[in-house]
């Protein structure tokens, strides 16, 4: 059973933006592109307006669609992975929710997964 089922999403993204230090912001997202819910880490600035982060998710949603038509060939996505020069940008689907949040850039790619994997655990009840 999963220990994260009951709890509300609030909490959901909360434990994921506390899983690490190099962590800056975390969302729940409907398959439409909706914010169910999100925060940015304590201490950090958020590098985009509330509108190009709501614009942000909106296209998260239609990639997702794009990238279920090779889902029969290729397998389910696992995860996205977007390095940019200031944001590690990833995307997690879960059966009914996106979950994508984003971390400090200079990660390990061993930290990285680890990470990763624990969200992975947090959210497999979405």
């Amino acid at each position: 059973m999963n220990a994260y089922k009951h709890i509300p999403l609030i909490q959901v993204v909360e434990n994921i933006i506390g899983l690490d230090s190099t962590m800056r912001f975390a969302a729940i997202i409907d398959l439409k592109g909706n914010i169910l819910e999100s925060i940015m880490k304590e201490g950090k600035t958020s590098l985009k307006s509330q509108k190009e982060e709501e614009h942000f998710c909106m296209q998260v949603a239609q990639r997702r669609k794009m990238r279920k038509e090779f889902d029969k060939t290729l397998g389910k996505v696992r995860y996205v992975n977007v390095e940019r020069e200031r944001v590690s940008q990833i995307v997690i689907y879960t059966r009914r929710k996106t979950i994508y949040f984003t971390m400090e850039p200079e990660v390990s790619p061993t930290k990285k997964m680890s990470i990763i994997n624990r969200v992975k655990k947090i959210t497999s009840h979405l």
